[in-house]
């Protein structure tokens, strides 16, 4: 990712920052497992957003005085024992190139500089990232460190520039589209691999394996989310990712996965028949959530309001469902499709940004549309990355092979 699209995604966040004010974003720190082992690090999306750092207990300041944003960063300092054991940390020359940011310190810096603006009165305004999941949720590093500035500054004002970034997240830029598009096409490969070698008898997780060989041999190092391999009556479980049963004799799988490339996520659904042949009611519900997918498609372009994707879906189930007996009324539905048919994509597989929005250009979501029938073991999903355009949509992972013709051809 080039240092301008940061230099660029800092200044559009730091026209709608209040004057006299430091933004502080956190890179994060991996929790600890247990004894000295800790879980892989990932970087929180919005630091890596606005400054392309990679590495764990970053710091990035924002301050916004006479009109002016001064960013700065706040990275390790060397330990040349410590790099025998874990490598390299990263350097103020490597920080200033990735980051396109001039100003560079190290940690043990960090509380001076945060002092001197705030009792100077350059900084009466702290903008922090405080992402919540509700009321009861364990406190953030960010709200532990605005604990802990309130009891030495109780004069500061604190604000929230969670939502911020988040509406600067939701229109993705041409560096974006082209890592995104990226990690579909490498999940593309991957789910060609299941097909070729889908068959029933053996472990899902070792179906499973060829996806993750072909991300291996493609340098992918994460996944968008953990990989879902559902065969049977596993497929009407939406989050089911244990992956450990037996694949029954001529049952479909649904494959819920992506890969992950530079931090930005594929996020694709496929059901297929592990025989390699529909049985005719297989393809009858395969088909009613196939419409669905490519209607709603059809359907996205600006101007369109969000909630309105999953509003046609229920419709086009209703209209098919009702003559085969399945459902009565429109809430009958709910029965064998609970879920909502799309979210936000980008640098998180649930990305950021109101879901009572109107579509805009530049936008990414899913369409994933899909019918679950417990008892019959039948579990449907057909899920599609869609890009916003000027007049329109463009399926960026239309190259993915989705119709009964086409997946029994290939598996044949």
């Amino acid at each position: 990712m080039s240092k301008l699209f940061y230099t660029e995604t800092r200044r559009r966040l730091g026209e709608q920052l209040e004057e006299g004010s430091l933004t502080l974003l956190f890179s994060g720190n991996a929790p600890k497992k247990s004894a000295d082992e800790q879980y892989p690090f990932t970087t929180n999306r919005h630091f890596y957003y606005l400054c392309g750092i990679k590495e764990e207990g970053v710091i990035l300041g924002l301050m916004k005085v006479k009109e002016e944003l001064k960013p700065i960063l706040f990275i390790k300092k060397a330990d040349p024992v410590m790099e025998k054991w874990v490598g390299k940390t990263t350097t103020k020359e490597e920080a200033q190139a990735i980051s396109g940011i001039e100003a560079i310190h190290y940690l043990d810096e960090f509380e001076g500089v945060l002092h001197h603006a705030i009792v100077t009165g350059e900084v009466d305004k702290l903008y922090l990232d405080f992402e919540m999941d509700g009321f009861k949720s364990t406190l953030t590093h960010e709200q532990n460190f605005a604990n802990t500035c309130k009891e030495h500054y109780p004069f500061v004002q604190f604000k929230n520039v969670h939502q911020l970034i988040s509406n600067l997240r939701m229109i993705k830029a041409e560096h974006e589209m082209s890592k995104l598009k990226e990690a579909i096409q490498v999940t593309d490969e991957g789910i060609q691999a299941l097909m070729k070698n889908a068959k029933s008898g053996i472990m899902e997780y070792a179906l499973e394996a060829h996806f993750d060989f072909v991300l291996k041999t493609h340098g992918i190092e994460d996944y968008a989310f953990k990989t879902i391999a559902a065969s049977g009556v596993n497929g009407t479980i939406l989050h089911y990712s244990s992956n450990n049963s037996i694949i029954p004799k001529d049952s479909l799988i649904l494959f819920d996965l992506g890969a992950q490339y530079e931090y930005y996520n594929a996020d694709i659904t496929r059901t297929f028949p592990v025989e390699g042949k529909f049985t005719e009611r297989q393809k009858l519900f395969y088909n009613i959530v196939l419409r669905a997918n490519e209607e709603v498609i059809q359907m996205i372009k600006p101007g369109i309001p969000f909630a309105a994707l999953n509003e046609r879906v229920r419709e086009i189930y209703f209209e098919e469902l009702e003559p085969l007996g399945l459902v009565d009324t429109m809430e009958d539905v709910s029965k064998y499709y609970y879920h909502g048919v799309s979210h936000f994509l980008g640098l998180d597989t649930h990305d950021v940004g109101s879901r009572k929005v109107i579509l805009e250009e530049g936008m990414v979501l899913t369409v994933e549309p899909g019918l679950y029938i417990e008892d019959e073991a039948i579990g449907i999903r057909i899920e599609d990355d869609i890009l916003v355009t000027a007049t329109g949509a463009e399926n960026l992972s239309e190259a993915i092979i989705k119709t009964v013709e086409d997946i029994e051809a290939f598996m044949a």
